[in-house]
């Protein structure tokens, strides 16, 4: 049977009470906000549909109002397993709250539960997460204290351990594509990722569920290229053609980037120096560790500056850039577009794209550094009642080759000058980052140790590298006080290497370095 081409009003009233709802999209892109946007209303008018499900594998949402965030009511949602909740502070505040139940679960992992419950496997088997939040034995990744079930167990398999993740029970997926035919395929020919859609499109059925996409256009049956269709006709069950733009933006920043999604003109990039300061200082020696040729993935917000050091320094087109959601080389964006790519050279989906992570496929990968301990533990998923999430990070860093911890060395408002060689600190952060015990374990050092896995943590004024005994100090900034400004900063004593060095004094000059890549 075709597809129904439905309104988004008779869209909204086909979801049922107690529904348990797949959302495709990653940040803004391929997000189906006119669906979201649809069912949040209907709730508000009519108090239905009412205790729902949600699973979404990467973050959803504007920390405002769109995506997830039309869906965070109380009493409209009731459960959600989710890969990043930093967008959706609505739905953060419910968990704390104890008004949900749920869990926060690597962004790779979900992705590929989508695929393996389509599968009809019973769950996920994955060495991702041990010794993380997301192992049982710590807190099997639930997001409060209401929620009891335990998703995540541990099984052996040849004197190995490994984590079990439970199939999803989704019936319900909300999807995005751009274009459907009269029969339902849909081809995301002006979509900048593919994400997970196949996959969840292809596991609901497989449920017995409903499959809804919205896209921008109708066409004739037999119109669209066999290749170009990413959700077959056969998985769809409802379409909504959405003509109106605000609700079908390419990313929640831009309504349409025709470089994220097939071949333009290559633009050359007016390069112009970034400020000196405590943020590209920490950038600037990253990129000192920069291979020729690597595969890499740069996280979002500090890392982000390694791209553009390297841009000053003439080497972008020596870097083989990745981004967690599918796209391979090309410029990553940043913000509201983060995860689409600018001249891409590949596209592939989420699910595909976490397989070649988790096996080890990424050669370097620089990371945010929120907050360490003395082991080398590493959190950035939660701190109080701001639950940020795991998303990528814990497949990225679990499994590259060489992990690269990368910000400022300590939080908050802080007067740092960088010039003539030196560090100069006239106020710091009133925060430290480097405490006794992380709030929640995101990055597991001792996993790391097991597996014999360079690291290093990186900021404007020391260089820290990961031992079996914690943290090892290995370089300071020049005109630090080791005492003063790194030791009475942090809430342990690291251990000090014998060949202490001095940061190469380039870095803090306001005037090109010279980086040659390794």
């Amino acid at each position: 049977m075709a597809a129904q081409f439905v309104s988004l009003d008779e869209f909204a009233q086909s979801i049922q009470d107690g529904d348990r709802l797949v959302l495709g999209g990653f940040i803004g892109a391929v997000v189906p906000e006119a669906l979201e946007k649809a069912v949040g209303s209907r709730f508000k008018q009519e108090g239905h549909p009412r205790n729902l499900s949600l699973y979404f594998a990467a973050g959803q949402g504007d920390s405002a109002e769109r995506a997830v965030n039309n869906l965070s009511e109380e009493g409209l949602v009731s459960f959600v397993i989710g890969g990043h909740w930093g967008l959706i502070p609505k739905l953060q505040k419910l968990a704390n709250e104890e008004k949900i139940t749920g869990y926060n679960l690597p962004q790779g992992i979900i992705a590929h539960l989508m695929r393996d419950t389509a599968a009809g496997k019973p769950g996920t088997l994955s060495h991702v997460g041990l010794g993380t939040f997301v192992d049982p034995r710590i807190e099997g990744g639930k997001i409060n204290q209401s929620t009891k079930e335990d998703w995540v167990e541990v099984i052996t398999i040849h004197n190995k351990e490994y984590l079990f993740y439970k199939r999803l029970d989704a019936n319900v997926a909300l999807l995005r594509g751009t274009t459907a035919d009269e029969n339902g395929n849909i081809t995301m020919e002006d979509e900048c990722l593919f994400v997970e859609n196949l996959a969840a499109a292809q596991m609901v059925k497989n449920n017995g569920g409903k499959v809804v996409v919205q896209v921008k256009r109708k066409v004739k049956a037999g119109t669209l290229e066999p290749q170009q269709v990413r959700i077959p006709g056969i998985l769809v069950d409802m379409v909504v053609v959405v003509d109106n733009p605000a609700e079908h933006m390419q990313t929640f920043a831009e309504q349409q980037n025709d470089a994220y999604c097939r071949l333009t003109p290559k633009v050359e990039k007016d390069v112009k120096p970034i400020k000196l300061d405590a943020k590209k200082v920490v950038a600037r020696r990253a990129a000192q560790e920069l291979k020729r040729g690597a595969i890499m993935n740069l996280g979002i917000g500090l890392p982000e500056y390694i791209s553009a050091v390297a841009d000053e320094e003439g080497q972008t087109g020596a870097m083989n850039l990745t981004v967690e959601p599918g796209a391979i080389g090309g410029t990553p964006a940043g913000g509201l577009s983060f995860g689409a790519s600018a001249n891409p050279e590949a596209i592939i989906t989420q699910d595909q794209q976490f397989d070649f992570y988790d096996g080890g496929g990424i050669d370097q990968a620089f990371l945010g550094l929120a907050e360490c301990d003395k082991t080398g533990d590493l959190n950035v998923s939660r701190f109080g009642t701001k639950i940020p999430g795991c998303g990528g990070f814990i497949n990225i860093t679990q499994n590259a080759k060489e992990v690269f911890f990368c910000g400022t060395f300590t939080a908050g408002k802080f007067d740092i000058q960088v010039g003539d060689g030196k560090l100069t600190i006239n106020k710091d952060g009133d925060i430290s980052k480097f405490i006794d015990k992380v709030q929640q374990i995101t990055f597991s050092a001792k996993t790391a140790n097991e597996n014999h896995k360079p690291v290093l943590y990186i900021t404007e004024r020391a260089v820290f590298r990961l031992t079996p005994q914690g943290l090892e100090l290995t370089e300071i900034a020049p005109g630090i006080d080791l005492e003063k400004d790194i030791l009475g900063k942090m809430e342990f004593v690291p251990l000090i290497s014998p060949n202490l060095k001095t940061m190469d004094e380039a870095i803090f000059h306001d005037r090109p370095i010279g980086l040659t890549l390794k």
